[in-house]
């Protein structure tokens, strides 16, 4: 594969050569990650994207929330890219891969591009190679990118580690003002936004608004929202009702952090915590060795049997990978008193 034409193709903005080189990033082979680590390098540096996360439980209209708001934005003039992640089988490890058959209008703008991909077994919410999947969407030059997780509860996270805005939709009656103060997914997110305000729901959607508005003022506040941040407001993706309002709101937010610094800051923390967790896989990635699995394979029959302690196990596969568990000696700082 010609990297270099390759990434001059995705620069260029061409949908093919974008959709290809996602393609690329997701593979797991050692071929294919040099290639695709060739291709981000080459990209245009100097390209930056508004990058939105974007969660939610299952059946809060993520899907018909983000085709409004996708097209609002291409209204506007901008290039809008969807990563939406689905979950994986944990039995077929299959994808229905479905986001882009509802976001049916959306798809067909050209100014929009639209990429579903799977979770496989990495947590959070997001896929492995998402990050790189955005770092491409960047070079071809969108302006906005949305990533969308999985949509699982509480421990979606990480994509809050890759986006500049964290958006959490939720769904009327959804809870109360403790269900709004618990940690996790709730301390993460940027703006709350409760959807489906419409119709014979409105009601219960203003409620669900106002409990959530309370429990973000009993959280600790963040050194980096401004006043009023982080909020909770009410959208109808259905009706497009609230999302010119909750656009505002976002652009506020991100001016206001690039004015006091923690915009650059954040994405300067993001990129030494992926460069952490690239470590960390290549890391898990030596388990995956033919020769590796063979021993694990025998070891854990000792394990099953009884005849094996499963930490003397864990400590045999480790000490021929050359991983060293004993503990190191601290020397003493000579220049300490």
């Amino acid at each position: 594969m010609d990297t270099a034409d390759l990434a001059h193709r995705i620069a260029a903005g061409e949908r093919r050569a974008l959709a290809r080189g996602i393609t690329l990033v997701e593979s797991a082979r050692a071929d294919h990650r040099d290639q695709a680590a060739a291709v981000l390098s080459s990209l245009p540096r100097d390209r930056q994207a508004l990058r939105i996360g974007l969660s939610g439980t299952p059946g809060v209209g993520k899907s018909t929330f983000i085709e409004a708001f996708g097209m609002m934005l291409v209204a506007r003039g901008l290039r809008v890219a969807v990563l939406a992640v689905d979950p994986s089988s944990a039995r077929s490890g299959g994808s229905i891969l479905g986001d882009k058959t509802r976001m049916d209008r959306l798809s067909r703008v050209p100014e929009a591009f639209i990429r579903p991909s799977p979770s496989q077994t990495h947590l959070g919410g997001v896929g492995r190679r998402t990050r790189e999947a955005v770092a491409l969407c960047e070079g071809a030059g969108f302006d906005v990118i949305l990533i969308e997780t999985v949509g699982v509860g509480q421990s979606e996270t990480v994509v809050a580690q890759m986006a500049d805005l964290f958006l959490l939709l939720l769904a009327p009656a959804g809870g109360d003002e403790l269900q709004g103060v618990k940690r996790g997914i709730m301390e993460m997110a940027d703006m709350i936004l409760v959807n489906k305000a419409d119709g014979d729901l409105k009601p219960a959607a203003t409620r669900t608004c106002a409990d959530y508005a309370g429990a973000l003022r009993l959280l600790r506040k963040r050194p980096q929202d401004p006043t009023g941040y982080p909020k909770a407001m009410m959208v109808s993706a259905l009706s497009e009702d609230g999302l010119d309002t909750a656009w505002a709101d976002m652009q506020s937010l991100v001016a206001w952090r690039r004015e006091a610094g923690f915009f650059a800051r954040t994405r300067a923390d993001q990129a030494r915590y992926w460069f952490e967790q690239d470590v960390r896989t290549a890391l898990l990635s030596q388990l995956e060795t033919p020769d590796v699995q063979t021993r694990m394979a025998t070891l854990g029959a000792e394990v099953s049997s009884g005849a094996l302690d499963p930490a003397i196990a864990a400590a045999h596969i480790l000490s021929e990978l050359g991983v060293d568990l004993s503990p190191r000696r601290v020397d003493p700082d000579p220049d300490s008193p």
